[in-house]
């Protein structure tokens, strides 16, 4: 099947690890040229974009998703340098795995833990989203993946906070699908997924929920990125304002 995607310009944040670098690597291999963002990772992000093809084919952005003027400066940066952005891929996230059983109440977690966690995972993806959607709408073709995670449909003790901020992304995308001009904007909601963020993770919780997970494993990052690449494609007509599990069943 034919994506075409071959020299569309894509922005990936946070793309440099797990989830994000294999979607890097889906959208190259179909031959579209790739942004991606990194805030601290400089080194992993440039060996990254030379290994995608260099600056003509990938090139690395430090982008603060914190700051709307960094957001913006890598956003015109990939416009200056490659005519346009036609795919925004919101990846980055911040994301702790949460023992259910040795997390302290939601009333006593601090409220700076609170707006740091919500800010991170809703405002920077807001903030870029707004600053490519003008261009897509002019060219009239865009695709926006917003990352997820099944937790905000089905939430998991400890996880107030960050199931709200995912939630909130569900509202943004089925206010987005209303956008037109050939702009299609989706979810992709990932369970547990099998990248280096879950190194760290005692084996029995893994098991555990290797156990609870219909198809019998759990998610690869490369499951999580054919499917962003899809969604982001000409192959997709119409599939809009939708929340697409990655979760083998959960």
């Amino acid at each position: 099947m034919d994506l075409g995607l071959t020299d569309r310009r894509v922005l990936i944040t946070g793309g440099t690890r797990g989830i994000g670098r294999a979607t890097a690597h889906a959208f190259a291999a179909e031959g579209a040229r790739v942004a991606l963002t990194f805030h601290s990772s400089d080194t992993a992000a440039k060996d990254l974009a030379e290994e995608l093809g260099g600056d003509g084919r990938a090139r690395a952005l430090r982008c603060d998703l914190a700051d709307p003027d960094s957001i913006r400066r890598a956003v015109r940066a990939v416009e200056d340098g490659w005519g346009g952005v036609d795919v925004v891929v919101a990846n980055a996230q911040t994301w702790v795995w949460v023992d259910p059983e040795n997390v302290p109440p939601y009333q006593e977690q601090p409220m700076d833990h609170w707006l740091g966690l919500f800010r991170e995972n809703v405002e920077g993806h807001m903030w870029t989203v707004r600053e490519a959607l003008g261009g897509m709408r002019e060219r009239g073709w865009g695709r926006i993946a917003l990352l997820s995670s099944i937790t905000a449909q089905y939430g998991n003790p400890g996880s107030e906070f960050y199931s709200a901020a995912k939630a909130a992304l569900h509202g943004f995308a089925r206010s987005l699908m209303w956008t037109r001009d050939g702009v299609l904007a989706n979810v992709v909601a990932p369970g547990a997924t099998l990248t280096e963020s879950l190194d760290a993770v005692d084996p029995v919780l893994l098991e555990k929920a290797t156990e609870e997970t219909p198809s019998g494993r759990l998610s690869t990052a490369d499951d999580v990125a054919r499917l962003i690449v899809f969604l982001c494609s000409e192959a997709n007509g119409n599939v809009n304002g939708e929340v697409v599990h990655t979760a083998g069943g959960r």
